[in-house]
C-alpha cells in the first residue's frame, strides 16, 4: 500500500501572538479523506514530533472535518506524530503539506525538512500542499542549488484572504509575496473559491476550499 507523509506544524500560536493555532484541521481532513478513499496509508509527521495542535475542529456541518477528527486511530497519530528525523523518506509515495498559520513559524524555514522533502522529489515523488502549506516548499533546494518552485507555477493563500481572515497584521510574513518573489509564477483567483494548480509533481491549492482538490489530485499521481 502506498503511503503519504503528511507535515504538520508544532508551532501553537499565529506567529508570536498568543492566539491558538498550529494546522487547520479541516485542510488535513479532506484531503485526507481522498487519499483514503483511494487506498492510500498515510504517517503524520512534525518536526519535533508529539502531539500536533490543530485548529478548526469544531465547525458547525462540515461531517467530514467531524467524522475524521472523531477516529480513534486518526487521534492517536495526531497526537504522536513522528519526528522527521525518524522517518525513512523513501517509504512514502507523496507528501502533503496541509494549511494553518503554526507552520508560517517551522515548516517554512526548516531546512532538515525541506532536504527531505528535496530529496523525495528528486527521487520521483509528489509533493501537495494547500492554503499556507506551500510556505513549506519556499526552503526546498535541489541538488543543483536551485529551489523547488523556481521554475514552477504555484498558488497559495492570498493577501486578500488574509484582510478578509483578519490576520494580515499579525502573520510572520505574507505567504503571496514570498511565493511571488520565489517561484516561477504565483496565481490566484478570487478570495475563496477552489483553485488548484499542478505543475510537474508539484500540487497547490489556493485556499481551504481547494484542500480536497489537492487530496484528490496526489491520489490521481498515485493511483
Amino acid at each position: 500500500m502506498k503511503k503519504v507523509l503528511i507535515l504538520l506544524t508544532n508551532h501553537a500560536t499565529l506567529g508570536t501572538t498568543d492566539e491558538a493555532n498550529g494546522t487547520f484541521a479541516p485542510e488535513l481532513t479532506h484531503a485526507l479523506h481522498q487519499l483514503l478513499d483511494a487506498g492510500l496509508d498515510y504517517d503524520l509527521v512534525s518536526i519535533q514530533g508529539g502531539k500536533a495542535p490543530l485548529y478548526g475542529t469544531d465547525i458547525e456541518g462540515d461531517t467530514i472535518n467531524s467524522e475524521i477528527l472523531a477516529n480513534e486511530m486518526f487521534q492517536t497519530r495526531v497526537n504522536n506524530t513522528i519526528p522527521a528525523t525518524q522517518i525513512n523518506i523513501q517509504d512514502y509515495a507523496a507528501i502533503y503539506y496541509p494549511g494553518g498559520f503554526g507552520l508560517l513559524s517551522d515548516l517554512a524555514s526548516n531546512e532538515f525538512v525541506a532536504q527531505l522533502s528535496a530529496s523525495h522529489y528528486e527521487a520521483g515523488g509528489v509533493i501537495g500542499a494547500v492554503c499556507h502549506g506551500p510556505a513549506g516548499l519556499l526552503p526546498i533546494t535541489l541538488s543543483n542549488g536551485q529551489k523547488l518552485i523556481a521554475d514552477k507555477s504555484v498558488t497559495g493563500f492570498t493577501r486578500e484572504e488574509e484582510v478578509d481572515y483578519g490576520t494580515i497584521e499579525n502573520i510572520p510574513f505574507l505567504l503571496e509575496e514570498a511565493l511571488t518573489r520565489t517561484a516561477a509564477r504565483y496565481n490566484k483567483v478570487q478570495p475563496w473559491n477552489e483553485f488548484v494548480i499542478e505543475d510537474n509533481r508539484v500540487i497547490t491549492g489556493q485556499n481551504p476550499a481547494s484542500a480536497s482538490a489537492v487530496g484528490k489530485a496526489i491520489a490521481a499521481h498515485l493511483a
